[in-house]
């Protein structure tokens, strides 16, 4: 084989590869290859533009919170208790128990936040400790920890029913020698 039959063969296999990108380029140009993190090539400014022209999306407003206290009369606090266990990783509930990742929870209404005194808040936590837990700033915690403290390390991303948050206030309302008034 001669070095010229040689060099075509080697140009012709660089052109097919060249060919093959270029298509390959012009392809991402042409379709969006945008991945579940938003991450295209350059084109999802202009996909983004056309579905905001197609189709107009509602941005959904913020639902208040409904109230807990009027529900607190009928909360059954077995039901809390069965609620409460998704708790229980991370809380303890008895009179002189030990706090576990999380405070112990024992008589935890009416109390001020932070004031247990052998477990280690967050400074989120510290930041709220001028409002005491009562049965709404319990409800609007349990609606959204994240929410509620800004910055908390806690985990749990809340309860959405209503119901289910004023079983758990109940449980929690009975953990106590004398339970607080419901008002």
């Amino acid at each position: 084989m001669s070095s010229f039959e040689l060099n075509k063969i080697i140009g012709a296999v660089l052109l097919a590869v060249l060919v093959l990108v270029v298509i390959g380029k012009v392809g991402d140009n042409l379709v969006s290859t945008e991945d579940k993190h938003g991450n295209g090539h350059g084109t999802d400014k202009i996909v983004k533009e056309q579905v905001i022209a197609e189709k107009p999306t509602l941005q959904k407003k913020k639902e208040p919170l409904q109230p807990v206290t009027e529900l607190m009369v009928s909360a059954d606090v077995s039901a809390g208790k069965k609620v409460f266990a998704k708790c229980k990783a991370c809380h303890t509930t008895q009179k002189g128990k030990k706090s576990g990742i999380g405070p112990n929870l024992w008589k935890v209404v009416n109390r001020m936040p932070g004031s247990v005194t052998q477990f280690k808040y967050s400074k989120a936590f510290q930041g709220i400790a001028d409002k005491p837990w009562s049965y709404e700033n319990l409800n609007a915690f349990l609606a959204k920890p994240k929410s509620y403290v800004k910055g908390t390390k806690m985990s749990f991303v809340g309860l959405k029913k209503v119901k289910d948050r004023a079983n758990v206030i109940a449980f929690l309302r009975s953990l106590s020698e004398t339970p607080p008034p419901l008002k």
